[in-house]
């Protein structure tokens, strides 16, 4: 077992402590640039800033990294969460269930579908502790499980998609 700090510890010792520490963001020297993040999710606040890859951070401390360049076409569902689709080496889909996925952060700056993965600004999105969850309740985006799975075939995608999130069939066709 080590006392090495979790990401989850760095992002509580930064918040600011305004009453609504899982929404805070970073404190920036110059301003709009930088980076900022609420407690689900963490993005470049430059418009005109572009991330590389998005980090997916698990509960476990695990975390998975997929390049932007990899997003192929991705659809939000508010009863089912966002359904990413990742193509490199194998198809790659990410389901992210949580609540307020689309809502505007406090600042108005940055949300998690169109104001963040749309443009490519989203360095990081976790997986939040229950005790999280209830603190943002209703005031921001919550994470509740993010599910990965890889595929070789499009019959194996589309038999996922059926079992896992029924929601976005005829998604991929």
């Amino acid at each position: 077992m080590t006392d090495k700090p979790t990401y989850q510890d760095r992002l509580r010792s930064i918040a600011q402590t305004d009453g609504n520490a899982e929404l805070a963001q970073k404190p920036e020297a110059d301003g709009e640039y930088g980076e900022a993040s609420c407690g689900a999710f963490g993005y470049l606040r430059g418009l005109r800033d572009h991330a590389s890859a998005v980090e997916f951070r698990f509960r476990e401390g695990n975390s998975l990294w997929f390049p932007y360049s990899w997003l192929g076409p991705w659809q939000y569902n508010p009863s089912e969460g966002l359904l990413l689709k990742f193509s490199g080496d194998l198809v790659y889909l990410v389901l992210i269930r949580g609540s307020n996925l689309d809502l505007p952060l406090k600042d108005g700056a940055a949300n998690l579908t169109t104001g963040g993965l749309q443009r490519h600004r989203v360095l990081w999105i976790r997986e939040m502790s229950e005790e999280d969850i209830k603190n943002v309740a209703e005031k921001g985006p919550t994470i509740d499980r993010i599910e990965v799975a890889q595929f070789e075939s499009h019959a194996d995608v589309n038999a996922w998609i059926g079992k896992h999130a029924p929601a976005f069939i005829g998604y991929q066709d």
